[in-house]
């Protein structure tokens, strides 16, 4: 039987009735060959056969597919089971063998029963024929109707299965894509949190004044972490809260700027996904330098890519820990690679000018509702 579709799949948004039709069409298309077969074998009139071939290629296709739609939905009358609703389009080859047998000889009577009327000719059919040749042109029809029952069989299962094949992938990217995101934030709250411990032994009040900060930015990300796309100019918001929350313990050693164009600001892209790059930027680049420095986050377009650059003027690259050694920088690889594959990149590079640090660019393509 043919397995349960994923009716959101693209493979599979054509209507029951649509793939109905596709399939007289194809149906008629077999008629079309059928004719010009017997025109070149048997030097027969290619008009006159070619009639035939429709009008019995249609009518056995009406009643062989028709036929197994009404059957498939009396046996599945009462099942409420939705894997069985799914196989409502296939009976079983048990059933389908008399429904095969049944449409030919009705389709091939009422085909040649037309063919005869358009065409003014009296070609005999099943019915007033001797029986060895009634058997003849039974057997001469069953063969493409059973082989053409056979192959759209075929090809529908195949569609399906891959339908399914495509639906489990989706899930399981879905699934650790929810992972990645359950490991980011816990990483970004105990960073800030261990920051605050130090400031309430140190300096209670901008300790306090980072607590205030601290809520208001988890009110806030909380919310926007639970999607799975938000704005562009949200993903800046939740930048800007968290960078003047750092600022509370690292005062003026810490200085930020944003880049937005108007044009990219309702760009969608997933929630948190440039947190762990200015977490980084703090932690290896500005942290360890005493004077601090600057953090930039731009967005552009590059073609037919949104490009983010987040670019601090810290210690460089050269100082800091290896690449797969960081928690950041592999989250954000594996977050792209889960939504994008290979549409998506992070790249990190050395600024082209004098103030040194490090340059972190995210590209992303632009369609990504």
């Amino acid at each position: 039987m043919i397995p349960p579709v994923d009716a959101t799949s693209p493979n599979n948004r054509a209507t029951p009735s649509a793939r109905f039709l596709l399939r007289g069409l194809k149906s008629l298309a077999l008629g079309v060959l059928i004719a010009v077969y017997l025109t070149i074998a048997f030097n027969h009139s290619f008009w006159s056969t070619l009639v035939y071939a429709l009008c019995i290629s249609a009518a056995c296709w009406f009643c062989i597919d028709g036929g197994r739609v009404a059957v498939a939905r009396w046996k599945y009358r009462r099942t409420t089971d939705r894997d069985a609703q799914a196989r409502n389009d296939w009976p079983g080859w048990p059933w389908m063998a008399v429904v095969v047998v049944l449409g030919t000889m009705v389709g091939y009577s009422a085909g040649n029963a037309l063919a005869n009327w358009i065409t003014g000719y009296s070609s005999p059919g099943l019915i007033d024929s001797s029986l060895r040749q009634a058997l003849a042109l039974l057997i001469v029809a069953l063969i493409p109707g059973a082989g053409i029952t056979y192959v759209f069989y075929s090809r529908e299962r195949i569609a399906a299965t891959q339908a399914q094949a495509q639906a489990a992938q989706r899930q399981a990217a879905e699934n650790q894509l929810k992972l990645l995101e359950s490991q980011l934030e816990p990483h970004m709250l105990f960073n800030t949190l261990a920051n605050l411990r130090v400031l309430i032994g140190s300096d209670p009040p901008r300790a306090q004044a980072m607590l205030d900060r601290l809520i208001a930015f988890l009110r806030a990300t909380l919310s926007a972490s639970r999607v799975g796309r938000h704005p562009l100019s949200a993903e800046f918001a939740r930048l800007n809260d968290y960078l003047e929350l750092m600022r509370v313990r690292m005062g003026d050693r810490l200085q930020y700027r944003f880049g937005l164009p108007d044009d990219l600001a309702d760009m969608p892209v997933p929630p948190l996904l440039l947190q762990p790059l200015v977490e980084n930027c703090i932690k290896h680049g500005l942290e360890p330098q005493v004077g601090g420095g600057r953090i930039e986050v731009t967005a552009l377009r590059v073609g037919s890519q949104l490009v983010l650059r987040v670019r601090d003027t810290g210690t460089g690259r050269s100082t800091r820990e290896p690449e797969g050694t960081q928690f950041g920088l592999a989250q954000v690889r594996e977050r792209l690679a889960t939504l994008y594959g290979p549409r998506a990149s992070l790249e990190l590079a050395e600024p082209d000018d004098a103030e040194g640090g490090t340059l972190a660019s995210v590209r992303l393509p632009l369609n990504t509702a």
